[in-house]
């Protein structure tokens, strides 16, 4: 649905680039969301004491460096743990979210001469060194 709201059940893949929700069934044109890991914010685990745990946050699109930035608007999700996972998910995702968030502020710091580089190639860092550190 075009600005609306989707409600679906599907996998998660976390990589140490991005975040991929693949629905179990499409639902309309929805088949999969891709969220940049650099590009996620406000992201807090919530745990309500009558419903499941789950992650919300917000997540900005990526603009083409020709389009009009206007015309793209940031996204609202919400990760619903209903069969469990949490205790590994969770702790996994914020500290690859902190992770992403270092490396990309290091970066960006030693790049200052470097104009215009792409958010998510300054953010990845190399996997050799996450796998060390996982």
């Amino acid at each position: 649905a075009p600005g609306g709201k989707v409600y679906t059940k599907g996998t998660i893949y976390l990589s140490n680039v991005r975040m991929v929700f693949v629905a179990n069934k499409p639902v309309g044109a929805f088949v999969a969301f891709d969220l940049p890991l650099l590009y996620i914010h406000d992201e807090k685990f919530n745990q309500p004491i009558f419903f499941c745990n789950n992650i919300s946050g917000k997540v900005d699109p990526v603009v083409p460096e020709d389009a009009n930035r206007a015309l793209f608007s940031t996204h609202s999700f919400k990760i619903i743990f209903k069969e469990g996972g949490c205790g590994t998910f969770v702790p996994l995702f914020f500290n690859l979210i902190r992770s992403v968030r270092q490396y990309h502020q290091m970066s960006v710091s030693a790049a200052d001469a470097t104009p215009r580089a792409d958010r998510l190639q300054v953010g990845q860092p190399p996997v050799d060194e996450m796998m060390r550190c996982a």
